[in-house]
């Protein structure tokens, strides 16, 4: 018997999150290299933002670094498939969809993660975690070095 691993996921109902949520999830979800300047409207300018390979605490580093995937793989978008939000806490978990840059050409990667966002009273990012699994979501993907990867993870399960 085969069991389906991908759960089916609901259309994300944005009518129950606060307008600079919305906001924050379009800005993602069509961010393009010209867009990713307009990163500081939705970010305070001392805004802490931490993922597997940064640790900033700056809007305009923050910048950087979405400005950066845009040179290290082709075609990357963000897709948020899930959202709460509470007071100034929000919770997005999303798809992110890319191709790379030297192997694998034309294929569409997934990296799965989520984002814990601390929003300040303007409703800018005032913290932004992201977790996701750089092992299983992006290493286990590249050649001579997935392999590695998985074999680890064998070993050590």
């Amino acid at each position: 018997m085969s069991i389906n691993t991908q759960p089916t996921l609901a259309p994300l109902d944005r009518q129950k999150l606060s307008a600079p949520v919305r906001a924050l999830i379009d800005f993602f979800e069509h961010i393009t290299p010209e867009t990713v300047a307009d990163l500081p409207k939705f970010y305070a300018a001392d805004a802490y933002f931490k993922d597997p390979f940064n640790e900033v605490h700056r809007a305009v580093d923050i910048q950087r670094i979405f400005g950066e995937m845009f040179h290290q793989v082709d075609k990357p978008r963000f897709v948020v498939h899930t959202a709460f939000e509470q007071d100034q806490q929000v919770f997005l978990g999303w798809h992110f969809l890319f191709e790379m840059k030297r192997f694998k050409v034309g294929q569409t990667q997934v990296c799965r993660g989520s984002s814990h966002l601390v929003l300040n009273q303007s409703g800018q990012v005032q913290s932004h975690r992201d977790y996701w699994d750089a092992a299983e979501e992006l290493y286990e993907k590249i050649p001579v070095l997935g392999g590695l990867m998985r074999w680890l993870k064998k070993q050590a399960g």
